[in-house]
């Protein structure tokens, strides 16, 4: 298996502490740079907009029950630039970059360009940067940039209106990346919406509803217009961009690998089914500039509840995993809900690793393929820097020997 890291730098409560801002990016580079030395493969740094406390004065707050912030990363490309300056080997992955706000799809892929121009300056520069993109899971962040339904049937189409604006987005992005000089005449327009769009009857008779009259389709408009033009620098090395898309519609995967190798960024609460799904279908779609498609290509974020403390037995180390496990999965979701969820935190605990080193590494053989990579998430809800490294420590040095010889 390959073993990568997840970075979440979100500020919230735990026990009752807050941790400031400072503390925050000094607990992660002093957890970064131990990712480095132990030998995983990319940190995953997560990217947030604007406060989710002050979000929640809003006429429509996304997180109403949210303490303190989601996260302080507000550019994944800034602080890759300070990871690589104090590391030696490991590689950045954006977790995720939300290419709607902040200046859209053209924004974002001179971003890029313009950091990958630099990074590359020196030639002996080997580490990429894996720029996962997607439309961003809170709205508010899209909303204050200006991305807003614009009709009633657009407000009443909800998650398919964004699907159709990402969509759009997406190919900019890509194409922009690659080279090309790029006009909204050139994209593909957004598909009208139909009844396969939606998932039920009652959500079709509301677009209905809001277009005033009854018909098999609606047509919407291209959000983003613009002349010809091309993103610069033009001329930078391309091999040190990694794109991998945060989005599991199938036919949205496909058409980016249209045009450059496209990989894809895969959360934990996913379903077995619909993983070996994707791996069966970009073996073929996957564009071959990337070479054959492999497993590796669907990084799996995972949670990590590992407790080897000294002088505790297995039994003791185990249960104290599994108490680990259910304060922080508890405090998540009541934060996300505002109640909680028994229920949802036991079916959080089913994707997550809990346990000590043997456990741990068995329910990886078990639930994971040989040639998985797996987006390792230490430091959720645990402000305890130093407990976070120690894992990660105890994870490398007693985890992962024991998946190897697990599996032979």
């Amino acid at each position: 298996m390959h073993y990568d890291i997840f970075f979440s730098i979100s500020q919230t409560p735990v026990d009752g502490y807050t941790p400031s801002e400072a503390e925050m990016f000094r607990n992660f580079f002093h957890q970064v740079q131990a990712a480095d030395r132990l030998g995983f493969g990319t940190a995953w740094l997560a990217e947030s907009h604007l406060s989710s406390e002050v979000q929640k004065t809003h006429q429509r707050p996304v997180i109403p029950h949210w303490k303190g912030e989601v996260g302080l990363n507000v550019d994944f490309l800034q602080l890759a630039n300070h990871v690589f300056q104090r590391t030696e080997r490991i590689e950045c992955g954006s977790a995720i970059m939300n290419i709607l706000t902040m200046g859209g799809p053209i924004a974002a892929a001179e971003r890029v360009a313009a950091f990958a121009g630099l990074h590359g300056l020196d030639e002996g520069e080997k580490r990429r940067i894996h720029v996962g993109f997607a439309a961003g899971r809170f709205d508010f962040m899209n909303r204050a940039a200006g991305v807003l339904p614009r009709t009633p049937v657009e407000e009443a189409a909800g998650r398919a209106w964004k699907g159709r604006v990402f969509a759009e987005a997406a190919e900019i992005f890509v194409r922009l990346l690659q080279g090309e000089t790029l006009s909204s005449d050139d994209v593909t327009s957004p598909a009208p919406f139909t009844r396969a769009d939606f998932r039920s009857d009652a959500d079709w008779a509301r677009i209905q509803e809001a277009a005033g009259h009854e018909a098999d389709s609606y047509a919407i408009e291209r959000f983003w217009t613009f002349e010809p033009l091309k993103i610069i620098p033009q001329d930078w090395r391309r091999e040190l961009v990694q794109l991998v898309i945060g989005s599991h519609d199938p036919r949205q995967q496909e058409i980016v690998n249209q045009w450059a190798p496209v990989q894809v960024f895969n959360l934990s609460i996913t379903r077995e089914d619909v993983i070996e799904d994707t791996h069966r279908r970009l073996a073929a779609a996957y564009h071959p500039d990337g070479g054959a498609w492999e497993r590796g290509h669907m990084p799996r974020t995972t949670f990590v509840f590992l407790n080897e403390q000294d002088g505790l037995s297995a039994e003791e180390r185990s249960a104290a995993a599994h108490e680990e496990a259910k304060a922080a999965l508890g405090a998540y979701w009541t934060a996300l809900e505002g109640t909680l969820d028994p229920a949802k935190v036991e079916r959080a605990a089913t994707n997550a690793l809990i346990g000590n080193a043997d456990e741990v590494a068995r329910q990886m053989v078990e639930r994971f393929h040989p040639q998985d990579r797996l987006m390792l998430w230490f430091d959720f809800f645990n402000h305890d820097s130093e407990r976070v490294v120690q894992n990660m420590e105890r994870f490398m040095d007693r985890v992962a020997p024991r998946v190897k010889q697990l599996i032979g």
